[in-house]
């Protein structure tokens, strides 16, 4: 049997949500069970007591606001423990049409990819401003570079999950988890897919950040610090081979000026050529370490993932176990004004 939970992170989407939830699909072939998931990221309109009262499965709340990355770490947790094959993570702003979650699905469940990323054809999306979508493309190119992936929308957050590589990826940020994500599943080597996706105009402004140049500086660290997470000895050799390179430009002045017997007024440079070959030296041990540190972080994710599994299983047994008192309840059917929509 295979069981697909949507979850969709919430901030303050009391008045979105109903109208998400009823776009979201109640049947895909392939896929025997859907069920929904809501994160209340610490709302303060009443986001979880409107999900329960649409018959949300799965409902949880974080005490106070702890971010996209929280509430998407909070979810998947959360969907592995309930037995999601799949988990589909989507919004509540109504950017993405619920109906595309069934193309989305397909590439995991034919076993083509471990993830499925929605591509809102950022290229010519009439919904998005010029100047974004340069910044998508460039940010997007960066990403694919970085993570050795095709991904051409690297920061859409509509995406589908296997099992298998929920339990592995492991979201440290705390701003966004899309890059993260990218980058940690292209150095793992999981098969990554792109499904063209529909996408609505949203009415308000993003709550993930407050500026265009907030996000590009936000989203650059997110990447800068995933990629060298996962690619130490790689950064800090390099980095050190620069500095060296740099340090012995000075240090062969000084040689040239002391081959020609003029060498007692140029000794600033030995000096600083030697400091800067000494940094560069430093930098490359720190390689050599942070290399050390990330084998042992591989392990701790080996057993991370067997722990989850483990959770799993306990879960899966103790639901067997229990005798169910009633038929669970869906989200509630209701007919509303189509809305009109892109393809991406």
């Amino acid at each position: 049997m295979t069981k697909l939970i949507i979850q969709i992170p919430c901030l303050n989407e009391a008045g979105s949500l109903p109208e998400t939830l009823a776009r979201l699909p109640r049947r895909i072939d392939g896929v025997d069970v859907i069920e929904f998931l809501v994160i209340d990221d610490g709302s303060t309109d009443g986001t979880a007591q409107v999900a329960r009262q649409w018959g949300v499965h799965h409902v949880i709340q974080h005490r106070r606001n702890r971010g996209l990355a929280a509430a998407f770490r909070s979810g998947i947790d959360a969907a592995l423990a309930a037995g999601a094959d799949i988990i589909v993570n989507t919004d509540a702003d109504g950017q993405y049409e619920g109906e595309d979650i069934a193309a989305l699905v397909q590439p995991v469940l034919r076993g083509e990819a471990d993830i499925a990323v929605g591509d809102r054809g950022v290229a010519d999306n009439a919904h998005f401003h010029p100047f974004k979508r340069l910044l998508q493309r460039l940010g997007s190119r960066v990403v694919q570079r970085l993570a050795g992936t095709e991904v051409s929308d690297a920061v859409s957050g509509f995406r589908a999950i296997s099992r298998d590589a929920a339990r592995r990826i492991n979201i440290t940020t705390e701003f966004s988890y899309t890059t993260d994500m990218l980058i940690q599943a292209g150095r793992k080597r999981m098969a990554i897919a792109t499904v063209p996706v529909r996408t609505h105009k949203t009415e308000r402004p993003s709550r993930l950040f407050k500026s265009i140049p907030g996000f590009i500086g936000q989203t650059g660290v997110t990447i800068l610090r995933a990629y060298t997470t996962h690619n130490a000895l790689r950064v800090f050799v390099g980095l050190g081979l620069v500095v060296a390179a740099i340090g012995a430009m000075p240090i062969l002045r000084f040689l040239w000026f002391w081959l020609n017997g003029d060498g007692d007024g140029h000794v600033q440079s030995l000096i600083i050529g030697g400091s800067l070959l000494m940094l560069g030296t430093i930098m490359a041990v720190m390689g050599l370490l942070a290399d050390l540190i990330a084998t042992n972080r591989k392990l701790l994710e080996m057993n991370l993932a067997k722990l989850r599994q483990l959770e799993e299983t306990i879960a899966d047994q103790k639901r067997d176990t229990e005798k169910p008192s009633a038929q669970p309840v869906g989200p509630r059917e209701v007919k509303l004004a189509p809305r009109q929509s892109k393809a991406g």
